[in-house]
């Protein structure tokens, strides 16, 4: 049909379930012909919808060519989309600030105003609560409703904690309007609602002479809509409504409020004058059987007081067409997943499916830009190309998380954790071959960043000074001249990142520094970390992310002069929010018959099959932004609009999207580990078919087949399987034939560890920055009991215990421990000193004390000898006895692990004892056999007893011979080393459960007896 067939005003729609563009296009073409549709001027509600109606005119004409019309975007001046300018009036007004630029002072106008607030703001909070000043000045400019007169209404409107909230808005209009106006600009949304109402008045007053069509808009807002009333008015003009629902009972209509998908359509009606009968069809009479799926969602939607009509509405449908109802529902199916993941699989089976028939468009559609990229991700199982209209992250970028580790780093330069982020991060080059940096990188890490972390740099730079000192000392000339190459390549590495470092913080050097200054020395720390060897370029500023990174940068050292000053926390913290909140539009070229978008983006799109994903209550629909400042009652009363406009806005775009002929609804049961409640949309549109005894059909396979691509194979091939627990039996000449005590109580309760460490000859790295965990701290215990015993004077002195706890606390810094854990551990060395001293005043007089003392014993076997070695911790010699006692900060063996043999280290040292194998102690009977649990606390040490004189003998004996019968199992070359042999008896998870895949054979396989 002709778009203006009728007379001015000309309003008309296109039903929910025809594809809005295509009909459209085909709409132009019949009106206008190719020949004049150049001279037409078209209104559309975004840029996408614009080229998504290029390529359908383009596709439409014969010989697939012709000049197109000027297509313009109208713009969602909520959703921040830029509108059409005509030249002759945008250089009438002020330039808009810029958005980076509206931040930044909005920004600083929050921290100036800090006294009014009521306390102080770190940076990222001034940046948060400028954004949702900005939200105001923006609701309020787009309504149409002054700022100043705003807070000045919500100042009688207020309850006494929202006082304080008006105050701050009467001072922020004002200052805001201030500021814009020293500047010579506008604010951003002020400019586009009077460029609309410019234009409106303009086409008034003089009409233009060119076709004009303004088309899928619901003119939301009082400027959009007063200039769809202009055009709908004009000789060659009309508007076309998307979806406007003409079958909607008259009763219905007149409730539909601000939640109810035809709230815009009925309030721009209202607006123009019109009755809703007097907007016609486009394209109406062309077959309607397609048409009760619009009607089933209109009544699933209708207002809440006509819901109570339900059944005589479902009554009036089978009146019309008794299967009325199976018709609405035919092609719309509904899946329920587990969670996100689930979701995101069913998506992407059902998009993969679609592909396979030719020429067959699919499309999703969900407000979750995570479950976007979720899709996206799940798709490339198949070699899918299909990325979010959403974009990413800025933060997500290499070079931004580079700039963002380095701001972060320079809080806290020792950070090992951070320093090996940078070293290993892809673009670090540091004017360095890649080889030559990687060679120093691993030597760097190994003896500076692993284990306890430094204090300060100059700790890291004594750190590899003394591991070359070890190296020299230890190795042989040839190994020794090696490693005195490697350790200097490490240093010069460790200085040029301390230089790239000092880049970044020779700002904060008062304490403070400017946005602007702190910008200028992080973009030099970035430039040398990225530099390469030679002069060679970068390429850090190229590319989308790159121009999108510079772009931040120079509008942060140009534009930021309203920021507070920031600390060097604060400048970190700001880099990062920024970083998050700004967007990378996709770059590669996606699927041509696959897309993946947003709600905004999918408006009036269409696809064969549409995936509407993300139907929970606080997705779709999002629940509204929280207002720091105006409660709802103060916002309706000075003239803004409820945060309902904008669900009804959604949910006219769900059932514009949920009319397709192919529509797949998916819900999720959980969100973030929590159960979810499904969308109120998705929960009427149930209990409409409910109601009807009608289910929407589904296809219980999809669910099955796509949770089945990630579930384990009930008959796994053997390269798949789980490991099996290992049983290495590696040839007699590889096993050991020296074990000390402790390691072979690992033996007896973990053989497999004694085979990685004794065999293989591995040994476990520490972590970078390790805490001073239990075992770091039970060292330094014993050394400080060492320490003391050794340094105190045989009568101990009045202040003993001042002593042992200065030299407990001392051990403690040393292993690393931070100074808040030392505070907490000053109170526990005091008790703990209380009791070490007591302990020493009453065992020395009566002893001669050896400690650390190391002794050996050698066991003949019919396979050569074996050593057994111990280091006491502590020897208490007698006459004809001695006593071993052994320190224990956690819970040692029970007296029925040491009986049975399976803690052995006391009774084994005994044995050594009893040999002769302690040099100094001589050969002695074995005393007291004693444990020495370090508690802290109130107790602070308890004495543990396994072994009385008169018994310890006995358990010494019985130790050895199970010794030697565990060698002589062993010496059989079929005997393997099994993982976690006693598995009731390990406390501690082992060094080497992770080769052993422990986890894997243990929970998920055989898991061996």
């Amino acid at each position: 049909m002709s778009l203006f067939a009728a007379p001015a005003p000309r309003w008309l729609t296109i039903d929910a379930q025809r594809p809005f563009l295509p009909r459209l296009a085909d709409a132009l073409l019949d009106t206008l012909g190719p020949e004049a549709l150049g001279d037409a001027i078209v209104f559309l509600p975004t840029r996408r919808a614009g080229r998504v109606l290029a390529e359908r005119l383009v596709a439409a004409a014969p010989g697939g060519a012709l000049l197109l019309p000027q297509i313009r975007a109208l713009g969602d001046l909520a959703e921040s989309e830029p509108p059409f300018e005509p030249a002759e009036i945008a250089a009438a007004l002020p330039a808009g600030i810029g958005p980076r630029a509206r931040r930044f002072e909005l920004a600083g106008l929050v921290a100036r105003g800090e006294d009014l607030i009521g306390r102080r703001l770190s940076a990222p909070a001034a940046l948060e609560l400028g954004d949702a000043l900005g939200r105001f000045f923006e609701g309020c400019q787009i309504e149409e409703v002054d700022p100043a007169g705003a807070a000045d209404l919500a100042t009688g409107a207020a309850a006494r904690h929202f006082d304080l909230s008006a105050k701050f808005l009467a001072f922020a209009a004002g200052a805001w309007r201030e500021r814009l106006a020293a500047l010579g600009l506008m604010d951003i949304a002020e400019r586009r609602v009077a460029l609309l109402r410019r234009l409106a008045d303009r086409w008034r007053c003089a009409p233009p002479e060119a076709p004009v069509i303004a088309a899928g808009s619901t003119g939301a807002t009082a400027a959009v809509a007063d200039l769809l009333i202009a055009i709908a008015a004009a000789p060659q003009g009309c508007v076309v409504l998307p979806g406007l629902d003409l079958a909607l009972p008259e009763r219905a209509w007149s409730e539909v409020g601000e939640e109810h998908p035809q709230g815009a359509l009925r309030r721009l009606i209202a607006r123009a004058g019109i009755e809703r009968s007097d907007v016609r069809t486009l394209g109406a009479g062309e077959g309607g059987a397609g048409g009760w799926r619009a009607r089933v969602i209109g009544e699933a939607l209708a207002p809440a007081a006509a819901t109570a009509d339900w059944l005589e509405a479902i009554g009036r449908l089978r009146t019309e067409d008794a299967g009325a109802i199976g018709k609405g529902l035919a092609g719309l199916s509904l899946y329920r997943a587990h969670d996100e993941e689930d979701q995101a699989r069913i998506a992407a089976l059902l998009l993969r499916e679609a592909l396979e028939t030719p020429e067959r468009t699919c499309a999703l559609i969900s407000p979750d830009a995570a479950l976007a990229r979720r899709v996206s991700a799940a798709l490339t199982r198949w070699g899918i190309e299909a990325e979010s209209s959403a974009g990413r992250p800025l933060a997500d970028a290499p070079a931004a998380h580079l700039a963002a580790l380095l701001a972060r780093t320079a809080i806290d330069p020792t950070d090992p954790a951070l320093l090996l982020a940078i070293l290993k991060h892809p673009l670090t080059r540091l004017s360095m071959s890649s080889r030559g940096l990687a060679a120093r990188r691993r030597t760097l890490e190994r003896w500076a960043l692993r284990g306890s972390r430094a204090r300060d740099w100059e700790s890291l730079e004594l750190r590899l000074a003394a591991a070359q000192e070890a190296l020299l000392q230890g190795g042989g000339p040839e190994d020794s001249a090696r490693r005195g190459r490697t350790l200097p390549g490490a240093r010069d590495l460790l200085g040029r990142l301390g230089v790239i470092l000092e880049s970044a913080r020779a700002p904060f050097a008062t304490g403070v520094a400017t946005a602007a200054a702190a910008t200028e020395g992080l973009v030099r720390a970035i430039e040398q970390a990225v530099a390469e060897d030679e002069g060679g370029g970068s390429g850090l500023w190229s590319g989308p992310a790159g121009e999108r990174l510079a772009a931040l940068f120079s509008d942060l050292h140009t534009e930021s002069g309203a920021l507070p000053p920031l600390t060097v926390q604060g400048f970190a913290d700001l880099l990062a929010t920024l970083l998050e909140s700004e967007a990378l539009a996709p770059e590669g070229a996606g699927h041509p018959r696959l897309q993946i978008l947003g709600v905004l983006e999918g408006r009036l799109q269409s696809a064969d099959l549409v995936v509407l994903a993300g139907l929970e209550e606080g997705v779709w629909p999002a629940a509204p932004a929280p207002d720091p400042f105006l409660t709802r009652a103060m916002r309706s009363e000075i003239g803004l609009p409820p945060p309902e406009r904008r669900i009804g806005l959604s949910a006219h775009d769900f059932a514009q999207a949920a009319a397709a002929p192919d529509v797949v609804l998916i819900q999720a049961e959980r969100r973030g580990g929590a159960p979810s409640v499904p969308s109120r949309w998705l929960w009427r549109l149930e209990t409409l078919a409910r109601g009807a005894q009608v289910a929407a059909p589904t296809r219980p396979e999809i669910p099955a087949w796509a949770r089945a691509l990630d579930a384990p194979l009930a008959e796994p091939p053997a390269h798949l399987k789980p490991a099996r627990c290992p049983r290495p039996a590696p040839p007699l000449a590889l096993r050991p034939r020296r074990l000390s005590v402790t390691a072979v109580e690992t033996w007896i309760r973990d053989p497999y560890a004694t085979y990685a460490r004794h065999v293989l000859r591995l040994r476990p790295l520490e972590r970078p920055g390790e805490t001073v965990g239990a075992r770091e701290r039970g060292s330094a215990i014993h050394r400080a009991f060492e320490r003391f015993a050794r340094t105190c004077p045989e009568d101990l002195g009045e202040n003993a215990e001042a002593e042992f706890g200065s030299i407990l606390l001392e051990e403690l810094r040393a292993a690393g421990m931070i100074e808040g854990e030392l505070a907490w551990e000053a109170a526990r060395a005091a008790d703990i000193a209380r009791w070490a001293v007591a302990f020493e005043r009453s065992r020395r007089p009566l002893s001669e004390l050896l400690l650390e003392e190391s002794g050996e014993l050698a066991i003949a076997t019919t396979h050569g000898t074996f050593v057994l070695t111990a280091r006491a911790d502590r020897i208490e010699v007698r006459d004809v006895s001695a006593d071993i006692i052994d320190l224990k900060t956690g819970a040692p063996p029970s007296q029925s692990q040491v009986e049975a043999g399976l803690a052995p280290q006391l009774p084994l040292s005994a044995a050594i004892l009893a040999g002769g194998g302690f040099g100094r102690a001589g050969k002695r009977e074995p005393g007291e056999l004693l444990y020495l649990r370090i508690k802290g606390g109130r107790e602070g040490g308890r004495r543990e007893s396994r072994g009385a004189p008169g018994k310890s003998a006995a358990l010494a004996a019985a130790a050895l011979a199970g010794l030697k019968r565990r060698i002589a199992h062993f010496d059989r070359p079929e005997t393997p080393y099994r993982s976690w042999a006693i598995p009731e008896f390990s406390r501690f998870a082992g060094d080497y459960d992770h080769l052993a895949r422990v986890w894997e054979w243990k929970v998920m396989g055989e898991a061996d007896a």
